[in-house]
């Protein structure tokens, strides 16, 4: 396992620590089945991590523990200087379904988080901070619109507007392209980064696109397999901010990373196949529904909250 170490800038705030996470869900028939085991991870203020590994391996299960989505069975997470104990505005989450009101339009559904963070704030001034997140994610003449009348990337623009309306300390991504075509995912890519530049916000994104997370972050974070995941390796992105996709996909560097990410999730890959897995043979003597629960334990570990 690579050594986890701070980024060369020593005046940089850190802003997320995540020591000795660990996550159990209950298991009836026996000890608590471990999905994730000993997750450390440091993040800099301004950093965008990228969260990579093979179906399965308690990758959301992570981002939703930082969300606060998630319960955390053991280890600890601090956000800015707080512990987090549940949810907050400090942290925002887009998921890979938008989630929108299909009864509200754009405008209205950002306005829904903007106003439980910011009772206090003028109606002008909530009206404001609506519009311009609209307006930075390329929607300000899409306000009015509602879900119906939008295509899947126009509708993942609203959720993304939604999250940064709320001027998150820590924006995270789960797999938010993973429904969009080719073109809108790159388009959206951009959106973000230019986004996180601006508004000087921490990212963490989970995907299982190996190109995004190169070009995306400044560190990809590598899982081990589950059950019992944990931080693999950690891969340094060497590119300069603000990033040109043409010069980064032109460099030999982006070629290099994306190599090694490929041998790490190949090698994973073998170890995984040759691993028995907590289903070969703990169902056994156990009745059909028996049986089914516990893979149910087993598999939601995956499932992101939506």
């Amino acid at each position: 396992m690579s050594t986890l170490t701070a980024l060369p800038d020593l005046k940089t705030k850190r802003s997320v620590e995540i020591s000795h996470l660990i996550k159990e869900y209950p298991n009836p028939y026996g000890e608590d089945f471990r999905v994730v085991e000993d997750f450390n991870l440091n993040i800099q203020e301004g950093e965008f991590i990228s969260l990579i590994g093979h179906s399965g391996c308690g990758k959301s299960t992570v981002l939703t523990m930082l969300a606060g989505l998630n319960e955390i069975s053991d280890g600890g997470i601090i956000v800015g200087d707080k512990e987090i104990d549940g949810p907050g505005p400090d942290r925002s989450v887009v998921f890979q379904a938008p989630c929108l009101m299909p009864w509200l339009n754009s405008f209205q559904n950002v306005m829904l988080g903007v106003k439980n963070v910011y009772p206090h704030a003028t109606k002008a001034e909530r009206r404001q901070i609506v519009e311009h997140s609209l307006s930075v994610v390329g929607l300000a003449d899409a306000m009015k619109k509602f879900p119906k009348e939008m295509s899947g990337g126009m509708q993942q623009r609203v959720g993304i507007a939604r999250a940064i309306a709320l001027q998150p300390k820590v924006l995270l991504l789960d797999e938010p392209f993973g429904r969009l075509d080719s073109l809108t995912r790159m388009e959206l890519q951009d959106v973000i980064i230019d986004i996180l530049a601006r508004e000087k916000m921490t990212a963490m994104i989970v995907t299982h696109d190996v190109d995004e997370a190169v070009f995306m972050a400044d560190r990809c974070v590598m899982m081990s397999n589950g059950p019992k995941a944990g931080v693999g390796e950690i891969l340094e992105i060497g590119f300069d901010r603000p990033r040109n996709r043409e010069e980064v996909y032109q460099d030999p560097k982006f070629f290099e990373y994306r190599e090694h990410l490929l041998a790490f999730l190949e090698q994973r890959a073998h170890i995984k196949g040759s691993t028995r897995t907590f289903s070969d043979g703990d169902f056994m003597g156990f009745t059909e529904k028996e049986g089914a629960d516990l893979e149910a334990a087993a598999a939601q570990e995956a499932t992101s909250v939506a």
